[in-house]
C-alpha cells in the first residue's frame, strides 16, 4: 500500500472515526499550546491546524515503521507549531529573549514567595534593566492577554458571566465551559496582586480603550513608562499563569 493513497484506501467513515479517537488530544494540545498565540489567532485555529496535521499523518503513515499513534501525535503538534511560526511576526531573538523572561519570573516568583520586581528579574538574566525594560517593550505581540475572557470591571468580586448567557448552538463540551471558567477566575486572582499602578493601566488601557500617550497624561508618566508598566503587568500575569 503507497502512504499517498492510504487516507482514501480507509474510507471515510473510518477517517472520521479515527478524528474522533484524536479529537481530545489534539484539544488538550491547543490547550497546552495557547499560551504562545499571537494577536488574531484563536484556539481553535490551533485546533483545525492539529486536525489537517493528523490527516497529513494518515496520508504518511507507513504501517511496520512506528505505531500510526506515536507518529499522528508528533505530526499533530508539529503542525501546531507550524501554524503558530507562521502566525508570529515577532524576530526570533526577541522571542528567545521574552522566553526567557517569562521562565526566570516563574522561577523567582516560585522562591521568593512573591511577584518579582523588574529589577530583580534583570539582574537574575544577567542584564541591565534598560534593556530589560527595552525586551518589553519590544515584546508588544509577544505578552498578549484576551481580556475579554473577563468579566466585570476589576476589582468587582461578582458580575455575570455573558458567555452563559449565550445559547450554545454546537453543543460545547461542558468541561471546556468549566475550564473557560477556571482560567477566568485565575486570571482576575492575578490581576488583584499586581501592584496598584500596573492594575491601573491596564484598566485604562483594556477597558476605558485609552492609548499609552493618553495614560501617560493622566498618570503624569512618559508613554515609555507606561508601555513599561503595561510590558511588565503583562509579564506577571503570563508568569503566574
Amino acid at each position: 500500500m503507497k502512504p499517498a493513497t492510504m487516507v482514501h484506501s480507509i474510507g471515510e467513515e473510518a477517517k472520521e472515526r479515527i478524528i474522533q479517537e484524536f479529537l481530545p488530544f489534539i484539544r488538550f494540545t491547543a490547550r497546552r499550546l495557547r499560551w504562545r498565540l499571537v494577536p488574531g489567532m484563536l484556539e481553535d485555529d490551533l485546533i483545525s491546524a492539529g486536525v489537517v496535521g493528523l490527516l497529513d499523518a494518515l496520508q504518511r503513515f507507513q504501517p511496520g515503521m512506528v505505531k500510526l499513534k506515536t507518529y499522528a501525535e508528533y505530526r499533530i503538534r508539529g503542525a501546531m507549531l507550524d501554524e503558530l511560526r507562521a502566525a508570529d511576526t515577532l524576530p526570533r531573538n526577541v522571542r528567545d529573549r521574552v522566553n526567557v523572561m517569562k521562565s526566570t519570573y516563574a522561577r523567582l516568583e516560585h522562591r521568593l514567595g512573591r511577584m518579582p520586581e523588574d529589577f530583580e528579574v534583570a539582574e537574575a538574566i544577567g542584564v541591565s534593566l534598560d534593556e530589560y525594560h527595552k525586551t518589553l517593550r519590544e515584546s508588544g505581540a509577544a505578552i498578549h492577554l484576551r481580556f475579554e475572557d473577563f468579566t466585570g470591571r476589576m476589582g468587582e468580586e461578582e458580575s455575570d458571566n455573558l458567555l452563559n448567557t449565550i445559547p450554545d448552538t454546537e453543543g460545547v463540551d461542558p468541561s471546556l465551559i468549566v475550564e473557560r471558567s477556571n482560567l477566568q477566575r485565575m486570571l482576575a486572582n492575578v490581576i488583584k496582586e499586581l501592584p496598584e499602578k500596573e492594575r491601573l493601566v491596564l484598566s485604562l488601557y483594556y477597558w476605558d480603550e485609552l492609548t499609552m500617550k493618553e495614560i501617560g497624561k493622566i498618570l503624569g508618566l512618559t508613554e515609555g513608562r507606561v508601555s513599561q508598566i503595561h510590558g511588565q503587568a503583562l509579564l506577571r500575569c503570563k508568569s503566574a499563569l
